[in-house]
């Protein structure tokens, strides 16, 4: 209904300018027109259509506006409301001497240019102050919460939003990590990153196309799960060409954190103080550390270098190389653990066979 309110505002409103316009010709170009009504017609008929094709353009400026406003966090959309409303009361109050000037009549125009532009310069100069700084705009408006008087103190320290990266989702252990509640705060998924992957599950190749197909799906279970923790944010830098680098300027300017598994990037981002959550690293650290000495129930899968070892794998997959373990193939038994060696490819662990606690298979 309110699309078709626009364009017919607009078609009207051509109309109406188109028509009276004709008022507007010279009297010598009058003087030769034998019919003012059929020449108001015609310009009426051409506003109509000049008034279609710019009501068109609204409407579809409208509904992008609602769309990207209706996938805003609530925090995001009360903060630039703030910071819109705060840079139109200091645009009056910047602006207000200009009106006392005294400009001559032939520059009359320049008070309300001014004026507009001003307000149009303070009004996006408070909303992009809010974004970088919405919650502690929030934090002002409400300064009675426990959670103000927390961080005033210093007992409490602010959750940074956490920022996703391309490749962590096609990876697709976030889902599983967001499952285990251990990440914090408000989760947000660029706009751009959106693109990046619509581009990977419409590529030529089958590979990537699988993958970005992957990542479309996790994305929208994972937004699904947790609705009020994944954002999609509608930022976006069109002087930036590549995705890395919009994802470490989008967050240096919300004070965010980057959760990523690609290693380059959290190189680059740690380079330029941008906090990295690596879940690559995570996965590393979160590998149970095995001492001599200790057992573990262990499936032997396939036959070691030397002719009487046997080879298992844990659940992380660390390779675990069994002595005398060759003659348990296909047998799940209980070993104790002789020690450990961290090479370039991983962790290898190193067992023998505790015979008096095997497990027989089930």
């Amino acid at each position: 209904m309110i699309d078709a309110i626009i364009i017919i505002s607009f078609i009207l409103a051509g109309a109406g300018v188109g028509y009276y316009s004709v008022d507007l010709l010279p009297i010598t170009v009058l003087d030769q027109v034998t019919s003012l009504d059929g020449l108001s017609v015609v310009t009426s008929g051409f506003g109509a259509l000049l008034g279609l094709a710019l009501g068109l353009v609204v409407q579809t400026s409208y509904r992008r506006l609602e769309r990207q406003v209706s996938e805003m966090p609530v925090d995001m959309i009360l903060s630039r409301s703030v910071g819109l409303v705060l840079g139109l009361l200091v645009a009056n109050l910047m602006l207000a001497p200009i009106f006392l000037l005294p400009i001559p009549g032939e520059f009359s125009f320049i008070k309300p240019l001014a004026a507009v532009l001003g307000s149009i310069m303070f009004a996006f100069t408070g909303i992009n102050l809010a974004d970088t700084h919405g919650r502690s705009l929030l934090r002002l408006i409400n300064p009675n919460s426990v959670e103000t008087l927390l961080v005033a103190e210093g007992t409490l320290k602010p959750v940074p939003p956490k920022v996703l990266d391309t490749s962590c989702i096609i990876d697709g252990r976030i889902e599983d990590i967001l499952a285990t509640g251990f990440v914090e705060g408000q989760i947000l998924v660029p706009q751009f990153v959106l693109q990046e992957l619509q581009q990977v599950a419409d590529a030529s190749n089958d590979q990537k196309r699988l993958r970005g197909r992957r990542g479309l799906d996790i994305l929208k279970r994972v937004q699904e799960a947790y609705p009020n923790k994944i954002a999609i944010h509608p930022a976006d830098y069109d002087d930036i060409n590549t995705v890395d680098a919009k994802l470490v300027r989008l967050a240096q300017d919300i004070n965010g954190t980057l959760l990523t598994n690609d290693y380059n990037l959290n190189k680059v981002a740690s380079l330029q103080k941008v906090p990295v959550l690596n879940i690559n690293d995570l996965a590393q650290a979160i590998r149970p550390n095995y001492l001599p000495g200790d057992n573990l129930d262990l499936k032997i899968l396939k036959q070691g270098k030397e002719p009487a070892q046997g080879v298992g794998y844990l659940n992380d997959g660390t390779m675990v190389v069994v002595e005398d373990g060759g003659s348990y193939m296909g047998e799940e038994i209980c070993v104790a653990v002789t020690g450990a060696l961290q090479t370039s490819a991983g962790r290898m662990i190193f067992a023998r066979p505790q015979q008096s606690s095997a497990v027989t298979p089930g």
